[in-house]
């Protein structure tokens, strides 16, 4: 087993290869002048399963480009088995037709990194579940869950627990978390009158006097989760913690965080934001390598991957 870098997150990359006792494979990935993406790989891989680690986060094209390049790479370089490791998964929210004309994005991708390659995909909170059919390959969805129950647990010290679901897509994931630590759930229901934005219509459950938990797989532009905050708080919360997987944070997301009634935001390290959120009290990075280093241990172990979330 080997384990391959992209350069989107060489952070959370070297952090999973510690946990595996590895060391990362030595390649040279670097850009020409007019933007084209190199590969190389500057060791022997024949014979091997080795891992590509890259999320395909900000500049999103650019890093798909070079997951796809990578995957080619250790093909041409007779790798035996190839999986790509895609912590957050970009394009999944385009996984079907809403309006008429327009194309399904995340069938594209998944069709791109099938043709390059790869035997099979490592990844994390998917935005919908039935991606995971549009590849004729494995696809181990891996969940942050139970991160999060940890957390709640040890960090927030509350007998009057609600978790709450920013949309009705949510539901599931919400449920889930509730169920583990035992609470309540409510959904607020909101409508998109345009892509980005949205607006928070009611609130089904009963959240007064609670501290409300809301829990979503992305954080764009910080709109919804912002606006979902404010009206729990105009309802009676005492106070709102938001749990989120993939945090994107594009625009002035940070900024509306900082200004907005959340008391904590928790995101993973699926995408690097290391130096954007630099001394933000208010945002807190939980780590996913162990659990990915577990996944990718299983899997080369063919071992059990789902009994992790058990």
């Amino acid at each position: 087993m080997k384990i391959l870098s992209g350069t989107s997150n060489p952070s959370l990359s070297k952090s999973i290869s510690k946990h595996l006792k590895l060391k990362l494979v030595n390649t040279n990935i670097k850009k020409f002048a007019d933007g084209e993406i190199y590969v190389e790989i500057n060791e022997n891989i024949r014979g091997n399963s080795v891992f590509v680690i890259q999320s395909t986060a900000t500049p999103a094209n650019d890093n798909l480009m070079e997951l796809l390049l990578c995957i080619d790479a250790l093909r041409r370089s007779s790798a035996k088995n190839i999986t790509a490791v895609i912590p957050y998964f970009g394009y999944a929210r385009q996984d079907r037709k809403v309006v008429p004309r327009t194309s399904i994005s995340a069938k594209l991708v998944s069709n791109l990194i099938t043709n390059a390659g790869a035997h099979r995909v490592v990844t994390v909170d998917l935005h919908a579940g039935q991606i995971q059919g549009f590849f004729d390959m494995p696809v181990d969805n891996l969940f942050t869950t139970p991160i999060f129950a940890r957390y709640i647990k040890k960090n927030i010290k509350s007998k009057n627990l609600i978790c709450v679901s920013p949309d009705a897509g949510g539901i599931e994931r919400t449920r889930g978390l509730a169920t583990k630590i035992n609470a309540d759930l409510a959904i607020i229901d909101k409508r998109r009158p345009e892509p980005g934005k949205s607006k928070v219509m009611s609130i089904v459950g009963n959240v007064q006097n609670k501290d409300c938990i809301i829990v979503d797989d992305i954080i764009d532009s910080g709109g919804t989760i912002v606006n979902a905050a404010d009206a729990l708080i105009k309802q009676g919360a005492k106070d709102v913690h938001v749990f989120v997987t993939h945090a994107v944070l594009s625009g002035n997301a940070i900024d509306k965080i900082k200004k907005s009634k959340i008391k904590k935001l928790i995101i993973t390290d699926s995408i690097n934001n290391t130096a954007r959120i630099k001394n933000i009290n208010k945002i807190q990075v939980l780590s996913i390598a162990p659990l990915m280093a577990e996944a990718i241990k299983r899997i080369s172990n063919s071992t059990s991957v789902s009994s992790l979330f058990n």
